[in-house]
């Protein structure tokens, strides 16, 4: 039940984040969920879209450093403490988070996606405690 995260290394330059979103708009690649981080020249691009393996590609295609990781994506009840639920069952079952960010579902609930560094041991933690994962199919199917 994994979903695949596309990576993007970009220059922190003026235009370039236009740049690689544009690029996906043209190739009508839906842009599901999406964060970015920067360190001082460069800024690394994460985020669910509705073609990875396509988004990739054409990314890569016009010189950006692209690359596809396994990710989860977790859907979470709108309710008080949820998210605070989600990071203790991953804890408590021996998971280390990486990073998380939201992702739109175009649903009244909230989801979350989950850079975990052991994959199998926090689905089963999850499944165990009562949470939903997306499948890739319905991820990318996201529309809003």
């Amino acid at each position: 039940m994994y979903i695949k995260q596309l990576n993007v290394f970009v220059e922190n330059r003026h235009g370039r984040l236009e740049e690689v979103y544009s690029i996906l708009a043209k190739n009508d690649i839906n842009v599901i969920s999406t964060t970015i981080s920067d360190v001082s020249e460069y800024g690394l691009i994460r985020m669910v879209v509705s073609d990875p393996h396509l988004a990739k590609e054409v990314l890569s295609a016009e010189d950006y450093s692209a690359s596809l990781t396994d990710v989860l994506a977790v859907k979470l009840p709108n309710k008080v403490g949820s998210l605070q639920r989600l990071i203790q069952v991953l804890t408590f079952g021996g998971v280390t988070i990486s990073y998380l960010y939201t992702m739109a579902t175009g649903e009244a609930s909230a989801s979350m996606v989950v850079k975990v560094s052991e994959s199998d041991r926090a689905l089963e933690a999850l499944e165990e405690n009562g949470f939903e994962v997306f499948s890739a199919e319905e991820a990318y199917a996201i529309t809003a």
